[in-house]
């Protein structure tokens, strides 16, 4: 069975291979962003026009303020006019990344008001909640393919863009782990990170700093073009973090090493990109499981600074992943491109996540090591045409992806009794062994899954009334397989094979140069149960669909942008219900999302935007738990961020984020719950000349006021955990371009 996996898995990236190798291939052309300076500073930091992303149209180019663009990915659609999209997505920007010291896709996406930041179940895996649906880092795609940031955290120093889609998309990203995660991640949203590429320019930067509890960083970002056109490019990132956090006793130690290449001839562009990443954490808070009596309520939030954390916890992880995508123009009207890519990943963790056993910040405890190993591989091949029929264009795609997944893991827990302590009065103790319960080896982790998918896609953009009138119709055709091992004695636990196709609708209507009005049917796709009647045969479900509509209108002119939204996603799931009969539950989610972004005057740079969200259970196994709201989602979302060149001060530029979220509930009966929260962040930099080079200095302070909370009550369906939010953190850099 390993061997029919591997191959059914490796079918479309052999077939990209082939494709790349006889030169079929991608680099994107140009798309000018200004290096991070405020305007008017009478210093000029030399302009970087950097290649993009392995399409002829290149990079979107960044919309006015340069925190966001222009447009971004939408999946197999390829690159797009935020303006003619009947979907709703925000690409923010390498200045933004830079001018805020974002560390990770999580310090990003802090800006978005239609996304939540939350954890894993039981780990450290960045996690985030998008129109009231987990989307898990698995699930982030690298140049638009599944499977190979590292799946724990990713660093900011890959990255030259994180691009976030709002709502189901299937059919846009060929689903990847995210079609086929059982928990069904993807459904509200997908999350696409753009690697780096060498500027026209010659760029040679380094970059110092330092941030509460003493972590030290230094990192460097060189980049190149060759040849009498320049058609070659090579960019190299490496990084190194090492020291303690602003939680007392938090640890951690980050290496980080980047490469892209790039080369582009006349109608063919190739691409290739590297990445290695290790990062080791000691000590780091836990979350925090709710209590499981609904009548207990939650404890209040302890010091933001306290570490509850045993000192002998770790979360260690090793990945290394690369990519290489081609583009061929074979005509003016037809393009072709492959992709492949291959990650290899790593985990071993020590940890202990209490449980609140009462109101006064009572925990109990046990230890839960793991160790994990995994190998994705993932592969797409498509072409691109485009055509009239009469006074009627037509921009048609097709695609096929395919992605496979090996998971390896050993575990092992001490008695599940555990050990008492307390949240607000912390104790360490011991480490208890790890010898009460196992499953498959800690140093040898046997194999525990095997995923794969396979899929086809066919789209066609028609446009009316001289591209005034753009409808958008297709489908993907998925098939979904995986295989389920028994820890220990390696036998198959269970197989799931089934297929499903799903549909995609969208129309924008260009009310004139400024508005647009767009609406769109989508789906999202979740693996299905399967279903074990007492003393029956197992049976596996058709996967279900989680079915979104929406409707939204938006605004560009000038130097300031808009939109407004209203969607709804319903999505189900099984259980066996009493007497052996399998039923379905679900989710609804319904809302409302306010986006604003550009300049608002001359200097001053808005980004925001708020959601309200109605998120309820439907078809509860418990049926006094229909039309709660669902656990970990909070009734509404604001943030509202504002960059402003201080005048009268050359160089000089501060800003300020608020980040509020409402209350939410931590368990399905809605008795627990968290308050609701509000941040508030600040930052400066200041752009100055030493020795003739350019050097900026950047300061910046999250959570300005030291507010001690619970940022999330949850993220993985069906279970409820507290992650307390970060002290204050005070993040300190200087880089310099030589």
């Amino acid at each position: 069975m390993p061997t029919q996996i591997t191959t059914f898995a490796l079918r479309p990236t052999v077939l990209a291979a082939a494709i790349a190798l006889h030169g079929v291939s991608a680099l994107a052309q140009t798309a000018p962003t200004t290096a991070n300076a405020a305007t008017d500073t009478g210093i000029t930091l030399s302009t970087v026009t950097v290649s993009a992303d392995a399409s002829a149209e290149g990079l979107p180019k960044p919309f006015a303020g340069g925190q966001v663009a222009r447009g971004a990915r939408i999946g197999v659609l390829g690159n797009q006019d935020t303006m003619e999209t009947p979907f709703s997505f925000t690409a923010y920007t390498h200045d933004l990344i830079l001018d805020q010291q974002a560390r990770s896709i999580g310090d990003v996406l802090q800006n978005d008001p239609g996304v939540r930041l939350t954890r894993g179940y039981g780990n450290f895996q960045q996690a985030y909640i998008i129109r009231g649906f987990p989307v898990y880092s698995d699930d982030v795609t690298y140049n638009g393919l599944y499977g190979l940031v590292p799946r724990q955290y990713t660093a900011s120093e890959f990255i030259e863009r994180v691009e976030v889609f709002r709502g189901a998309n299937t059919f846009l990203s060929g689903g990847g782990s995210g079609g086929a995660a059982a928990a069904g991640g993807g459904v509200g949203g997908l999350i696409n990170v753009v690697p780096k590429r060498a500027p026209n320019e010659p760029l040679n930067r380094i970059t110092f700093g330092v941030e509460s509890g003493g972590q030290l960083s230094v990192g460097a970002d060189i980049a190149r073009r060759f040849g009498p056109d320049q058609s070659s490019g090579v960019r190299l990132n490496v990084a190194r973090r090492d020291g303690d956090l602003a939680v007392d006793g938090e640890n951690q130690k980050l290496n980080v090493a980047g490469v892209g290449l790039d080369w582009r001839s006349r109608n063919v562009r190739l691409s290739a990109d590297a990445g290695f990443q290790e990062n080791y954490g000691t000590a780091i808070r836990p979350s925090v499981y709710s209590p499981a009596a609904a009548t207990t309520p939650i404890a209040a939030a302890p010091d933001a600074s306290r570490n509850f954390a045993q000192p002998w916890t770790f979360g260690n992880s090793r990945d290394a992943f690369g990519t290489l995508r081609g583009e061929w123009d074979i005509n003016d009207r037809i393009t072709a491109w492959a992709a492949i890519g291959a990650r290899h990943g790593e985990e071993q963790n020590s940890l202990a996540n209490p449980t609140l056993t009462s109101a006064a910040g009572d925990t109990s405890t046990y230890r839960f090591d793991n160790h994990r190993k995994e190998v994705a591989l993932t592969g797409e091949v498509g072409a691109r045409a485009s055509f009239s029929t009469g006074s009627v264009g037509h921009t048609v795609t097709v695609a096929a992806n395919g992605y496979g997944l090996k998971e390896r893991n050993g575990s092992a827990f001490s008695n599940f009794a555990g050990f008492a302590g307390n949240l607000y009065s912390p104790v360490s103790v011991p480490p208890p062994p790890a010898n009460f319960f196992a499953n498959g080896s800690m140093t040898a982790p046997t194999t525990i899954n095997e995923t794969q998918t396979a899929s086809l896609a066919v789209s066609d953009t028609l446009s009316f009334l001289q591209d005034t009138l753009l409808l958008t119709l297709g489908a993907r055709h998925q098939k979904m397989d995986t295989t389920d091992y028994d820890p220990n004695s390696g036998a198959v636990t269970a197989a799931y094979s089934q297929s499903r196709t799903s549909p995609v609708g969208g129309v924008v209507f260009k009310l004139n140069r400024n508005v647009s009005v767009y609406g769109n049917y989508i789906e999202g796709l979740i693996k299905g149960a399967t279903i074990t009647p007492l003393g029956g045969t197992p049976t596996n479900l058709k996967p279900y669909a989680a079915r979104q509509t929406e409707i939204g209108a938006k605004y560009e002119a000038g130097t300031l942008g808009a939109s407004v939204s209203y969607f709804t996603i319903r999505k189900s799931s099984a259980f066996l219900a009493f007497g052996n009969v399998p039923g379905e539950y679900g989710q609804e989610s319904r809302g409302l999302e306010f986006n604003v972004y550009g300049e608002a005057a001359r200097g001053l740079r808005l980004l925001g935007g708020l959601t309200l969200l109605d998120a309820k259970q439907v078809n509860s196994q418990v049926a006094a738990n229909n039309g709660k709201n669902i656990v970990g989602v909070p009734d509404y979302q604001l943030n509202l961020g504002a960059d402003w060149d201080v005048p009268g001060v050359r160089g000089l530029a501060v800003d300020g984020r608020v980040i509020r979220t409402g209350k939410q509930y931590a368990n399905a009966s809605n008795t627990q719950s968290i308050p609701a929260w509000t941040r508030f962040d600040l930052g400066a930099r200041y752009l100055i000349e030493a020795g003739g080079k350019p050097v900026t200095l950047r300061a910046r302070v999250e959570n300005l006021f030291d507010k001690s909370y619970w940022a999330s009550a949850g993220g993985y369906p069906g279970q409820s955990y507290l992650v307390l939010g970060q002290p204050r953190t005070f993040v300190l850099s200087a880089s310099i371009d030589f």
